[in-house]
């Protein structure tokens, strides 16, 4: 009995010990901010395991290909002729669909279709089913009269080209009731954009698409898909299962124990200088601890963020407004300065981490169902911006997640109080991780857990110059424009909706605006 005990003694010794210097290394350089640059080797060498997937699955697909062409060969017996022959093509979903210009099917990016290059910029941006024309989106904001614009003579001066396409004389009258209708400014035709609309909003809406997973161009040997690759080739099987058991129980563990370390950290560092005598030692103790507490919490997901344009970084009180796709936002941009926050009061173990850091330095949690906290913390944002030892508060004005490719509607409360506005757009990279947390489908766990079994969360994060409010500007104006300017360096789409329709209908003013248009039209007005 002895002789086990000491034998596990000195097994324990050989692999425990070794374990924990390791995992005490990995939590020392977080904390202070530094790296080995094996995180960054890891995410090269993913990609090119990614990229030798992608070429394996397109390989697999031309066989695929090659082989139904041949059996279609041999069972049709027609002649081809000038005919155009069609073919079925396994989508790799269990359905097909009809090829008709000979095209091989693409098991990675579908970048050219249609004849056309589908790498350029989409109108509507992301990945789209159907590529609407700007002029005739139904948004919020009241639409020009398009048809008035649309409408041009041919070039032989015959007639008008119609709206639906139709070539013809406007001024040629059937009968009649045509002609009362025509006085009467009414035509069935006006309709058509609003019915072309409906149909397009059925098939693929604005806002929905904004609060799905980012699709991917290519495989990321994760299972989170409906295309089941990791079975189209012996290859590609023993690859996804070394890397299934590599995210589950060798990364895993290891992200759970530092993030837990960080956590632990965070609640009693953070009551250590809660109870700190002066503003002065408490105020820089809170910056090592807050940057210590997040750098740990973002290691625990394999974060790899590069901050560019470091210049313009927040340095003074104010506002630093991003675009939000993950509670791990917070973490990413704290890492590198240390803000106050505001945002919902959360339980569980978002709670803890609200309460920990509101016992060392001004946050601001609210509830968003109450009128009185909105009133209140109006009135602590600008006490907040007029302390100069104040930190900048950082703020998401979308109110919720959106899935990485978008910026929604900013509130303007917070462009309303005055003080300076520093700028930040945050990209990640979804082909690591996706990072998007779609909070009516997962809880905070649910998501963490994603997070913690991801190859890992690679992003950008780009600060920009600051910005004010013009003389004479609204705040809407002011949002729209800080708004735009992010958009514009994340490569985001820059969208008009509310991001509370994730949860809500839409307001009853914007069908107000609609109808009210419409109703113009019918009137001929």
């Amino acid at each position: 009995m002895g002789g086990l005990q000491a034998a596990w003694s000195i097994m324990s010794m050989v692999t425990l010990t070794p374990f924990f210097a390791f995992l005490f290394t990995i939590v020392f350089m977080a904390s202070i901010g530094k790296s080995f640059g094996v995180r960054r080797l890891y995410v090269d060498l993913l990609v090119k395991i990614f990229e030798f997937g992608r070429q394996n699955i397109e390989s697999v697909r031309k066989q695929q290909f090659a082989n139904i062409t041949k059996s279609d060969a041999e069972e049709e017996d027609t002649p081809t002729g000038d005919s155009l022959s069609t073919e079925t093509i396994d989508t790799g979903d269990g359905t097909g669909r009809a090829n008709t210009n000979g095209n091989i099917p693409n098991g990675g990016s579908h970048r050219y279709m249609n004849g056309r290059d589908n790498s350029s910029h989409i109108a509507n941006g992301g990945n789209t089913v159907i590529s609407r024309a700007e002029s005739l989106i139904l948004s919020p904001e009241v639409i020009d009269d398009t048809r008035s614009k649309h409408a041009e003579p041919h070039e032989d001066g015959s007639g008008a080209v119609r709206d639906n396409g139709e070539d013809g004389d406007d001024e040629t009258k059937s009968d009649g009731t045509e002609g009362e209708q025509e006085a009467a400014g009414f035509k069935l035709s006006n309709c058509l954009d609003y019915v072309k609309s409906g149909m397009e909003a059925i098939i693929e809406d604005q806002v929905t698409s904004r609060f799905l997973a980012e699709e991917l161009k290519n495989w990321n040997l994760l299972t989170r898909t409906n295309r089941q690759y990791e079975f189209i080739s012996w290859r590609l099987t023993v690859i996804w299962m070394i890397g299934f058991l590599i995210r589950y129980f060798i990364l895993m563990p290891m992200r759970v124990l530092i993030c837990f370390i960080g956590v632990v950290y965070c609640v009693i560092g953070f009551a250590f200088v809660g109870i700190l005598p002066t503003f002065r030692l408490r105020r820089a103790m809170n910056d090592i601890v807050f940057k210590h507490t997040f750098r740990m919490i973002t290691r625990s997901i394999s974060g790899v963020v590069r901050f560019h344009n470091p210049e313009y970084k927040p340095k003074t009180c104010g506002f630093c407004v991003a675009n939000h796709t993950t509670p791990i936002d917070i973490a990413i941009l704290s890492t590198d300065c240390t803000y106050s926050l505001i945002g919902q009061r959360h339980g569980g173990f978002l709670g803890v981490l609200q309460r920990a850091l509101a016992r060392a330095s001004p946050h601001i949690w609210f509830e968003r169902a109450e009128a009185k906290d909105r009133i209140l913390v109006a009135k602590r944002l600008k006490e907040h911006v007029t302390d100069p030892n104040n930190p900048p508060i950082l703020i998401f004005p979308e109110g919720t997640c959106i899935n990485n490719t978008s910026v929604m509607q900013f509130k303007k409360g917070s462009f309303e109080v005055g003080g300076v506005i520093y700028p930040v757009a945050i990209k990640y990279d979804p082909r690591f991780g996706d990072a998007f947390w779609n909070s009516s489908r997962y809880s905070m766990m649910q998501y963490l857990f994603l997070m913690m079994t991801s190859w890992a969360i690679v992003c950008d994060v780009w600060y920009l110059p600051p910005m004010e409010r013009n003389e004479g500007e609204s705040a809407i104006d002011f949002a729209n424009r800080v708004k735009r300017v992010i958009a514009d360096q994340g490569g985001l789409v820059d969208l008009v909706w509310d991001g509370q329709l994730k949860r809500s209908k839409p307001k009853k003013e914007w069908k107000e605006k609609q109808q009210e248009k419409f109703s113009k039209l019918l009137k001929g007005e």
